[in-house]
């Protein structure tokens, strides 16, 4: 089975193309967004030349689980998943997340930031960031059982 590691659609009413490290995003109309999880890998910020056959399906398959699983406690883009490597939804305006969860915060990750940020990709108008001021090598808070 070869491996699916580029798109080159043209669909009615898009607007633009985004090829990102996995997936290759389609603006239609401003309205919708065709989302592709091709075969790509991606290693430390380099797109590698091969793929790997399934990846963008399993990925996809999974992402679309969990939308479906949440979707009764937070509404989220997706309407429907017409191929299994393709999910298509809704386009909105969401508020940026970036979590790092370790037991004791250290190294480069103390040295770049003593704050993290944290939101939630959602439909929603408003954002939200939790400031959270963290201190070289003391454990984290367990926050969760």
């Amino acid at each position: 089975m070869k491996a699916l590691t580029r798109t080159d659609f043209q669909f009615e009413g898009q607007k633009s193309v985004y090829h990102g490290k996995v997936r290759d995003v389609y603006n239609i109309n401003d309205d919708l967004l065709v989302m592709i999880a091709t075969d790509r890998i991606s290693a430390f910020d380099v797109i590698l030349p091969k793929g790997i056959p399934f990846k963008g399906q399993v990925l996809n398959q999974i992402a679309s689980k969990f939308l479906d699983a949440t979707s009764d406690i937070c509404p989220n883009w997706k309407l429907s998943t017409p191929d299994p490597m393709v999910t298509v939804g809704v386009r909105c305006e969401g508020f940026r997340v970036e979590m790092i969860i370790r037991g004791i915060l250290t190294g480069s990750a103390w040295r770049a930031n003593f704050v993290v940020f944290v939101c939630l990709m959602v439909c929603a108008r408003m954002s939200v960031f939790l400031r959270l001021s963290l201190l070289r090598r003391r454990r984290l808070m367990k926050v969760m059982t």
